[in-house]
C-alpha cells in the first residue's frame, strides 16, 4: 500500500468517523471500544487515527495506569466503569479490564483465584453493559514474532520513540509463549457471542489502521446527520474607544522558523 492510497483511504474513513460521532452524539449513544494485544502491536496508532478527526468531548481516551493501594483493594471492575461512556460518548481504552487475563496474570500480579474469577467475571460484567444498551467492541491485535521484534529494536534506536519500551515490555518479550497461552485462555472465556473479539491483523501498520477502522464503522449503524448551516456574522462595529497596546509590551515567541 503505497502512502498515497493509505491517506486516500484514511481522509474518507475519518468524514465517516467525523458523521458516526455527530449520530453518536445526536442519538445519546454510549460507545465502548477495547483495544487490547501484544506491546507494539499497533494498538496506540489506531487508536490515534481514530480520534484525530473527533472532537476530544465527544470521543475521550481510556489509558489507565498502575492501580492505586486504595484500587487494588475494590471490586476488579470498579476502577473502569468510572470510565465508561455517558449518552453520547464514545471512549476508546487503550488496554482495559483485560489486564488481569494478560500482564496480571503472567507477571503474577494477581493469584489464581483473581485470575479464575476474572475469566467467570468478565462475561457477566459485559452483557451487563450490554442490556444497558451500551455499545461493546472488543479488538485483539495481532503482530508476529517477527515483526514485534523489529518494532522494538526501532524504539530502541529512536530517541522519540524510546518511552514506549519499558522493562515490563522487554519482560513480556521474553514471555512470549505465556502471553500466547494466556491469550488462547481469555478468548476461550471471553469470546461469546454477545461479546467477541475481533482480531486485526496487524503487520502492516497501514493497513491494520485502515480495517480496524472501517469494521468499527459497520458496528455502530448510524446515518448522517446533517450539520447546521452556518453563517459567519460581520466582525461587530468598531469601538472608538479601544486601544490596542503596543506590540513592544507583548511577550512574542521568537520566530526562529
Amino acid at each position: 500500500m503505497t502512502k498515497l492510497n493509505y491517506e486516500q483511504e484514511l481522509a474518507h474513513l475519518h468524514l465517516e468517523l467525523v458523521k458516526l460521532q455527530d449520530w453518536v452524539k445526536a442519538k445519546g449513544l454510549r460507545v465502548a471500544v477495547l483495544f487490547e494485544g501484544r506491546d507494539a502491536a499497533g494498538k496506540g496508532g489506531a487508536i490515534k487515527r481514530i480520534t484525530e478527526p473527533l472532537n476530544p468531548r465527544v470521543c475521550r481516551v481510556a489509558a489507565l495506569g498502575t492501580p492505586t493501594e486504595r484500587e487494588k483493594s475494590q471490586w476488579y471492575f470498579q476502577r473502569y466503569v468510572a470510565h465508561l461512556p455517558a449518552a453520547g460518548e464514545m471512549v476508546l481504552f487503550d488496554r482495559s479490564w483485560y489486564n488481569r487475563a494478560g500482564v496480571e496474570h503472567v507477571m503474577g500480579f494477581c493469584t489464581d483465584d483473581e485470575y479464575q474469577e476474572f475469566l467467570r467475571s468478565a462475561p457477566e460484567f459485559e452483557r451487563l453493559l450490554i442490556r444497558s444498551g451500551m455499545i461493546l467492541v472488543k479488538y485483539w491485535f495481532s503482530v508476529s514474532d517477527e515483526e514485534q521484534e523489529k518494532r522494538f529494536q526501532e524504539r530502541m534506536r529512536d530517541r522519540t520513540k524510546r518511552w514506549k519500551i519499558s522493562p515490563m515490555d522487554l519482560e513480556a518479550r521474553r514471555r512470549w509463549f505465556d502471553y500466547s497461552k494466556a491469550k488462547d485462555v481469555m478468548f476461550a472465556h471471553t469470546d461469546v457471542a454477545d461479546s467477541p473479539w475481533w482480531v486485526v491483523e496487524a503487520d502492516s501498520k497501514k493497513r491494520a489502521r485502515l480495517n480496524c477502522i472501517s469494521h468499527l464503522l459497520s458496528q455502530v449503524p448510524y446515518e448522517d446527520v446533517e450539520p447546521p448551516v452556518l453563517e459567519l456574522p460581520p466582525r461587530g462595529p468598531k469601538d472608538p474607544d479601544y486601544r490596542r497596546p503596543p506590540k513592544q509590551s507583548m511577550r512574542y515567541v521568537p520566530a526562529r522558523y
